[in-house]
């Protein structure tokens, strides 16, 4: 798939992102209908309805490629395809139920393990982030459309980085020191990938967690911006493993996090 088809693609899912995060709320004011999954985890009609309302958009955009999306992926039957879709509907349901605004809508597309592709809807920000190729990364926001870069926005001599939880494991605090982190911020999602894409944070290590579908659209969307993004050891983070978990994480936001 050439960059132009890509580019066509990526910008004729915007306005679904923007009609599906609208819907999303539209759904948590009307009271959110939750039931539990296998795995414990709960899922919502919200999360349901966006599922419905990305998949048949993508559907008519890429008839051919197939799409593998946290609510009705079957783990029991191995991936074994080249070119992909990744959707994780609402990615941070527990902040979706409690009414927070850092739960996202997210769609990837992978082809030969990487991420060429991505889209990241903020619906309570009211931010889109894309992206469709290096140096192709965009963040849509009050309409109006800016690139991501990855430039520092975070205070000059202050490093900050992210975490999913509050207090970090001591690999993780270990692994942070090395960069000279100065203060960590809790944040939830895949949210973490954008912001550190339009160059609000610096940093993001996580051990071993989540599945790629929380990952793979915000992995596009900061790559594209200029992130450098490997396993903590420095592995390439590839997609279409056969269980769908992710490695550990390294996101740096450049090489020299003070620049």
């Amino acid at each position: 798939m050439n960059k132009i088809d890509v580019e066509s693609i990526a910008k004729g899912l915007v306005e679904t992102f923007n009609v599906a995060g609208t819907e999303s709320i539209k759904l948590f004011k009307e009271g959110l209908k939750i039931t539990i999954k296998e795995d414990n985890s709960p899922v919502t009609n919200g999360d349901l309805k966006v599922n419905s309302m990305l998949t048949e958009r993508i559907k008519v955009l890429t008839p051919n490629i197939p799409i593998i999306s946290e609510e009705t992926v079957d783990l029991k039957i191995e991936n074994k395809e080249k070119i992909f879709w990744l959707i994780d509907p609402i990615d941070g349901t527990k902040e979706y139920l409690a009414g927070k605004d850092e739960y996202t809508i997210n769609a990837a597309l992978i082809e030969e393990k990487k991420p060429i592709m991505g889209l990241v809807g903020v619906p309570r920000k009211n931010r889109i982030f894309y992206s469709y190729g290096a140096n192709e990364s965009y963040l849509l926001e009050n309409n109006i459309i800016k690139k991501n870069n990855c430039v520092k926005k975070s205070p000059s001599g202050k490093i900050v980085a992210l975490s999913s939880v509050a207090n970090p494991s001591a690999d993780i605090q270990k692994k942070l020191k090395e960069y000279n982190v100065t203060s960590v911020v809790k944040m939830a999602s895949s949210y973490k990938f954008c912001v550190i894409a339009n160059g609000e944070y610096d940093i993001y290590a996580a051990k071993e967690r989540a599945m790629e579908w929380d990952y793979a659209a915000g992995h596009a969307v900061a790559e594209h911006a200029g992130a450098i993004i490997t396993t903590l050891d420095g592995k390439p983070f590839l997609y279409g493993k056969s269980n769908y978990k992710n490695p550990s994480l390294l996101m740096k936001r450049s090489k020299n996090l003070n620049d």
